[in-house]
């Protein structure tokens, strides 16, 4: 069958209503950027997004969008004239794909009331009318091998026989802007992306310590930026902070047990500061609960004690495998397993504190004078984004 648009059901943002359409021009940005390689065009109204694919390939367009917040499902569809024969002529063309033998069903929504044909009508018309043509098919309407989707809009008929669901959820840009914390493991990008999913705009936040971490190490958590980039269709900032100083600050003064407490307490000080500069409203991490010793209800408490800027846990309560079946999904677990070592692995205490004393981890920090440090730390910072992959790429053409 060729395809000539892509029907987008939109998901919870059906729920609003005076500013239904704020949302819907939101959805509709963030999949022109997604598709702004392509020639086709997104058309939007407020039950509806259509995209014409003018003539490019329907699995190509909905792979780039598939991941686009706010997207409940779409489907490949052919777009006909509002008469008896064109749906008859559809029907059968659709059918010819049917396996021999195969059980189907007429489903009809009419959005148009004043249709000639009622739903049940439609349903016989096009039922009998596979039959006569297809005689290896049987109707089944409980279960049936395959659905013949017929939507009856005010503009035209929209025929189709398969959905695919999307994420879900709201359009980036309807619900503030945050920072996430970004390792460059499995968790935190799924994060990212989790947290997306509710409208909420991100730019991304890495600490790096070389020479102790690697420049691959760098380069693996640019990926994920340009992975996640591409799936949302946003340009996402990342912004690289050097961490060593700080680090071996930290070696030098905080007991080693202590130590991982004391550096995330230092990251999640910075992520706000950064935050604060970026206009964030709050920070986000890929952190679960009781997975490793900084995770533990008594460890976020100690953390968290250095900041009033909320923290945002998407992946709080889920298993291991939860999480990376989504990261499988989103396309960032491969990367993610790269034996590339972030900061925290590479000084990862033998014995964590599972249980850190609050006031314990400020007596030892209070003998260090790191004000400065942690000015110059964001000072001199670096932003990358997937606009400067896309630059590098083209100079190296050239």
């Amino acid at each position: 069958m060729k395809y000539d648009h892509i029907l987008i059901r939109y998901g919870e943002l059906t729920l609003k209503t005076k500013n239904r359409m704020m949302f819907v021009s939101k959805l509709k940005s963030r999949m022109e950027r997604a598709l702004n390689s392509t020639s086709a065009v997104v058309h939007a109204n407020r039950d509806r997004a259509y995209i014409d694919l003018n003539n490019e390939d329907e699995a190509l367009v909905m792979n780039k969008i598939k991941h686009i917040s706010g997207i409940l499902s779409m489907s490949p569809v052919v777009k006909i004239e509002k008469s008896v024969e064109a749906m008859k002529e559809f029907a059968v063309k659709f059918a010819k794909g049917f396996d021999k033998g195969s059980t189907f069903k007429i489903e009809v929504k009419r959005a148009d009331k004043n249709f000639i044909f009622k739903t049940h009508d439609i349903q016989q018309l096009l039922g009998t009318e596979v039959l006569m043509n297809e005689d290896h098919l049987i109707v089944d309407v409980r279960k049936p091998d395959y659905k013949l989707m017929v939507e009856v809009r005010f503009d035209a008929i929209y025929m189709y026989s398969e959905v695919l669901m999307g994420v879900g959820g709201l359009p980036l840009g309807t619900g503030g802007k945050a920072l996430l914390m970004l390792s460059g493991g499995i968790d935190s990008p799924v994060a990212g992306f989790e947290i997306m999913k509710r409208g909420v705009e991100i730019e991304a936040i890495h600490f790096h310590s070389p020479p102790y971490t690697s420049e691959m190490a760098l380069d693996k958590v640019k990926k994920l930026i340009d992975i996640m980039s591409e799936k949302s269709g946003e340009h996402i900032k990342l912004h690289v902070i050097p961490f060593t100083d700080l680090q071996t600050t930290i070696h030098d003064f905080i007991p080693d047990n202590l130590s991982m407490t004391t550096t995330r307490r230092i990251m999640l000080t910075l992520a706000e500061k950064l935050a604060t500069e970026i206009g964030a409203e709050a920070i986000v991490n890929g952190e679960n609960l009781g997975q490793v010793a900084s995770q533990t209800l008594t460890s976020m408490f100690a953390i968290n004690e250095v900041t009033s800027m909320p923290v945002l846990r998407p992946l709080l309560t889920l298993e291991k495998n939860e999480i990376i079946k989504k990261a499988v999904e989103f396309e960032t677990y491969e990367t993610s397993i790269l034996p590339y070592e972030d900061c925290c692995t590479i000084f990862k205490p033998k014995a964590p504190k599972t249980r850190p004393n609050l006031e314990k981890v400020k007596q030892f920090e209070s003998k260090m004078d790191i004000t400065e440090k942690l000015e110059l730390a964001l000072k001199n910072h670096t932003i990358y984004t997937d606009d400067e992959k896309n630059t590098s790429e083209f100079i190296d053409l050239l």
